[in-house]
C-alpha cells in the first residue's frame, strides 16, 4: 500500500503501482520500478535482504546536482543529467560507488513563462520523504565560526541486474541550526558568494565527514565532478596529516582524488576571495598550503582539484586540449561524455530495440546492429514519439503544431553563447524556404539562470518571433524544461539543432539523446558533435571555424533548404537511413556505459 518501500528503489510506494508475485502484494514508486521489478524480482528480492555493509563501496562520487528523476528537483541541468546517467550506469556495470550531493528542498526553480516570455521562478514543492529514505547518521562543519550539523538522505539507484548504488544527499534544514544554516541547501545554485561558499562546504567537506559516519571507509577514489566539491581534498589533506609532525601528504591525496571539468568558459570555473574563505571557512587549513595548492590571488576550486587530483579529464577530445590550454602543465586527458541509453530512449524504440537487439539496455554497444532493423520499424517508431510530444505541445501549449510537418527541436539552457535564435539569423530566407521547399516548425525548451537577464531576453525574443511568425512558422517554447520533457522532445522532433558559439561547447549531451530515438542533428561542429558527426551519415555540421556569424548561418539555411528538408520530404528512404547510422554509430559509443567503463579502467583502477 501507500507508504511501503518500494523494492527496487527503496523509495516510497503508491498505490496505484502494484504487482503480485508468489503470493505477495508489492508496491512500487512508479511504473519504471514495476517493470524493473518484474523483469527481475529475484534480483531485487535478493538485494532488499542484504544488510548495506555487505556491499562494499570503493569509489565515491561527488556532484553539485544529482538528476534522478523529474520529481526529485536536485538538478538544473546538463551537469546534473551526467551525474545521473552515471550512476544509473555504474548500477548497470556494478561499480562499486556512491554518490553524494545536496538536498535541495526548493529545487532550481519552477519555470513559469507569460504570454511575452517573461520567465517567473517559483520554488518547487516536493517532500524529500516521499522519494528519500532519511538516515539517522549526523555530522558538524564550522561556516562562520558557527557548529552547522548535517543530517543525512539516502536514494538507491538500480540497475538491470538488481546491483544498487546508493546516493547520499545531504540537508542542513534542522531546528538544531539558525535559520540561515538551515537554508543553505533549500536552492540549487541560489543566494550569494557567500551562500554559494557555504554550500560547497557543506558539499565537499561535509561529504567527506558523511561517508565516514556511515561507515564508507574503504575508499579508494573520491571523483569530484565539477570543481564544486573540490574542500573534500583539504578534509582529506587534514585527515592524513601526521600528528606528531606538521607534514602534509598531497601525494596520498591525489592518489585517492579524480577530477572532472566541464567547463571551457572561464567565468564557470569558482573563485572566491581569500577575505570571503578566511570569513566562512576560517583557517581550515594554513593559508600558504592553500594559496599554493588553491590560487595566490583567489581560492580557485578547479586549481585547488587539479593541483591535488591524480587524474583529470575533460569531457570531449576538443574539451580536452582547451583545458590543456586554460591550464597549461597540467595533464589533462578526456573522457567524451554519454547518456544513459535506456532512460533516454523512447517507449517505442524500447520496443523496438527489445524485438530485433535483445540486451541492449545491458550492452548499448549492441545498438551498432541498428542497421538490420527493418526500416519501416524505424520509422513506424518514430513516428509513435512524435506524435506524443506533438499531442503533448497542442494540450500544453495551445498551438496547432502538425504531426507531418518537419519538427526541429532546441532544448538546452537558455543562454546566450548556446544562441537559441540563431536559426532566425536571416528570417526572410527561413520563411522562403518554407514556402518552397517544405513546412517547418519549432519546439524550444530551456531555463535561464534566475541572474542571467540576457538568458531572459532571449526566451522573450523567441516568444516574440513566435508570434510574429504565426501561420507561416510554428514556434513554441514550452515551459519548465526537465528530464521527463526533455526526453519527449529530445525523442520526438524530426531534427536536432544546435548551435553554440564556438568553443564554449565543453560536451553537450542533448544530440546523444535524440540519436538513441534515431534522430539525426544539425550542429556547429563543436563539443562532442566533432566526433559524432559523420556529414549526411549521423547528421550533418555547420562548420564555419574562422568565419564570420553570417557565414555559419548562411550554411545552415543552405542545409537545410539543399539537404535536410528535400532529403526528409522527398526522400524517405536516404533519411531513414540517417537515422539507422544515428542509432548504430552514436547512440551506440556515446552512452555512460562506454564513459563508465572508461572511467574504470582511465582513473579507478588501484
Amino acid at each position: 500500500m501507500k507508504g511501503t518501500k518500494d523494492p527496487v528503489c527503496g523509495m516510497i510506494a503508491k498505490g496505484e503501482f502494484r504487482y503480485d508475485y508468489k503470493g505477495q502484494t508489492f508496491y512500487f514508486c512508479s511504473e519504471l520500478c514495476k517493470n524493473k521489478f518484474v523483469e527481475s524480482p529475484e534480483s531485487y528480492l535478493k538485494l532488499t535482504q542484504l544488510p548495506p555493509e555487505s556491499v562494499e563501496r570503493t569509489v565515491a562520487y561527488f556532484s553539485m546536482e544529482i538528476a534522478i528523476d523529474a520529481s526529485i528537483p536536485t538538478y538544473s541541468g546538463g551537469l546534473g543529467v551526467l551525474a545521473g546517467d552515471t550512476v544509473r550506469s555504474c548500477a548497470d556495470l556494478k561499480v562499486p560507488m556512491v554518490a553524494v550531493t545536496l538536498l535541495y528542498k526548493k529545487g532550481y526553480f519552477s519555470q513559469e513563462l507569460d504570454d511575452q516570455g517573461n520567465q517567473q521562478e517559483l520554488p518547487v514543492e516536493w517532500n524529500p520523504r516521499d522519494y528519500l529514505k532519511p538516515l539517522p547518521h549526523r555530522v558538524t562543519i564550522q561556516i562562520e565560526k558557527r557548529t552547522v550539523i548535517i543530517q543525512a538522505w539516502q536514494h538507491e539507484v538500480s540497475g538491470v541486474t538488481g546491483y544498487s548504488v546508493p546516493i547520499i544527499f545531504l540537508d542542513t534544514d534542522l531546528a538544531e541550526n539558525s535559520e540561515y544554516d538551515r537554508r543553505l541547501t533549500d536552492y540549487l545554485y541560489g543566494g550569494d558568494e557567500k551562500y554559494r561558499l557555504a554550500q560547497e562546504i557543506i558539499l565537499g567537506i561535509g561529504g567527506a565527514r558523511m561517508l565516514n559516519k556511515l561507515g564508507y571507509n574503504k575508499i579508494k577514489k573520491y571523483h569530484m565532478n565539477e570543481g564544486h566539491s573540490g574542500l573534500l581534498t583539504l578534509e582529506l589533506l587534514n585527515e592524513r596529516k601526521r600528528e606528531q609532525e606538521p607534514i602534509w601528504d598531497f601525494e596520498a591525496v591525489r592518489d585517492l582524488c579524480v577530477f572532472t571539468t566541464h567547463t571551457p568558459v572561464p567565468a564557470g570555473h569558482d573563485k572566491f576571495s581569500y577575505d570571503l574563505v578566511k570569513e566562512i571557512l576560517g583557517e581550515f587549513v594554513p593559508y600558504d598550503i592553500l594559496k599554493m595548492v588553491g590560487g595566490d590571488d583567489l581560492l580557485n576550486m578547479t586549481l585547488l582539484a587539479l593541483n591535488l587530483s591524480e587524474y583529470v579529464n575533460g569531457v570531449a577530445k576538443k574539451h580536452g586540449e582547451i583545458s590543456r590550454t586554460m591550464f597549461p602543465g597540467y595533464p589533462i586527458d578526456s573522457i567524451t561524455n554519454g547518456v544513459h541509453s535506456y532512460t533516454w530512449t523512447s517507449e517505442s524504440f524500447r520496443r523496438l530495440y527489445d524485438q530485433y537487439i535483445p540486451g541492449w539496455a545491458k550492452d548499448p554497444y549492441s545498438l551498432r546492429y541498428a542497421l538490420s532493423i527493418p526500416k519501416q520499424e524505424i520509422w513506424k517508431a518514430h513516428v509513435e514519439a512524435k506524435m506524443r510530444l506533438i499531442d503533448y505541445v497542442n494540450e500544453h501549449a495551445g498551438v496547432g503544431l502538425d504531426h507531418e510537418i518537419f519538427t526541429i527541436g532546441f532544448g538546452r539552457r537558455a543562454t546566450m553563447y548556446k544562441r537559441a535564435d540563431f536559426v532566425f539569423s536571416d528570417i526572410n530566407r527561413l520563411i522562403d524556404i518554407a514556402n518552397t521547399v517544405g513546412r517547418i516548425q519549432f519546439v524550444f525548451a530551456g531555463k535561464a539562470h534566475p541572474k542571467d537577464w540576457p538568458g531572459k531576453e532571449l526566451i522573450k525574443k523567441i516568444f516574440y518571433l513566435s508570434q510574429q511568425l504565426h501561420h507561416r512558422i510554428n514556434i513554441v517554447y514550452l515551459e519548465n524544461y526537465d528530464v521527463e520533457l526533455g526526453r519527449l522532445i529530445a525523442s520526438g522532433v524530426d531534427l536536432w539543432l544546435n548551435t553554440p558559439q564556438k568553443p564554449n561547447e565543453a560536451s553537450g549531451t542533448s544530440g546523444m539523446k535524440a540519436a538513441h530515438n534515431g534522430v539525426p542533428s544539425l550542429s556547429i561542429l563543436d563539443g562532442w558533435w566533432i566526433e559524432g558527426c559523420i556529414e549526411g551519415i549521423t547528421g550533418w555540421s555547420i562548420d564555419s571555424p574562422m568565419k564570420p556569424v553570417q557565414n555559419e548561418a548562411q550554411e545552415l539555411y543552405d542545409k537545410l533548404e539543399g539537404i535536410i528538408i528535400p532529403m526528409f520530404y522527398k526522400e524517405r528512404e536516404k533519411w531513414i537511413n540517417i537515422m539507422q547510422h544515428s542509432i548504430a554509430i552514436n547512440a551506440s559509443f556515446f552512452n555512460t556505459h562506454r564513459m563508465v567503463q572508461q572511467y574504470v579502467s582511465n582513473s579507478y583502477i588501484w
